[in-house]
Parts: structure tokens; sequence; C-alpha cells
């Protein structure tokens, strides 16, 4: 099993461990914070709220977006607490994944009643 495969696991059975602790209907910093505890008890390395530049015509554009969790430097994770995922929240990511040149990344809405239907997995490259 490839790296990016165990981690994507990980992050996935850490969130579907947060939806049944905490349900639907919360603010995303609140499962952002349950799936970052969640995570570090199985002691992966996560990284929360990173700022991270664009350079824009030859100017850097200081903390031009921000990704929520980076998990062992490879997988981006983008938190949702939406009623329905949107091709913009998809954008988002996929834009995500290509600035930081990472190549996995996950979006995660957990305003569903079954985790697994707010679960989408997206590979640049």
């Amino acid at each position: 099993m490839r790296e990016e495969d165990r981690i994507t696991e990980a992050i996935i059975g850490a969130a579907i461990e947060v939806h049944r602790q905490l349900g639907p209907g919360l603010f995303e910093s609140t499962y952002e914070a349950g799936l970052v505890y969640e995570l570090k008890l199985g002691s992966w390395k996560v990284e929360r709220q990173i700022a991270r530049p664009v350079i824009y015509k030859g100017v850097e554009i200081e903390e031009a977006y921000r990704i929520d969790l980076l998990v062992e430097d490879k997988v981006i994770v983008e938190i949702k607490a939406v009623s329905a995922l949107l091709p913009v929240h998809e954008a988002q990511i996929l834009t995500y994944l290509k600035l930081s040149r990472r190549r996995i990344g996950l979006l995660i809405n957990f305003t569903v009643p079954l985790l697994k239907n707010g679960i989408k997995r997206f590979v640049n490259g």
C-alpha cells in the first residue's frame, strides 16, 4: 500500500470517528479541531491553517490561500460544513493541490447524515 493511501485511510477513519462523536451541524473549526486531535492520537504529523503565498506576475501575494490541514506533508484536507458540496469547493481543493505541488487531497463535508457520502478524494496530475 502506498504511503499516501495509508495516510488518506487514517484521515478518513479519524473523520468518521469525529463525525460519529459530534454529528452534523457544527462549525468547520469544530470538526477541524476534532480531526487534528484524532490524527495526533494516531501519531500522524498534522499542520493546521497553513497560510500560503502565490506568485502573480513575479509579485508574491502573501497568505493568498489557507490549507485547512496538511497531513504528513503529503495530503491536503479541506474541511466543509455545508448543506452540499459545490463545484467551487472541488475547484478550491484542486487549486490548492496545484499551487502547493501536492498530489492527494481530501474534501470532507461533515454536514451529512453518513460521512462516507461527504468525502471526495482528488489527485493532482
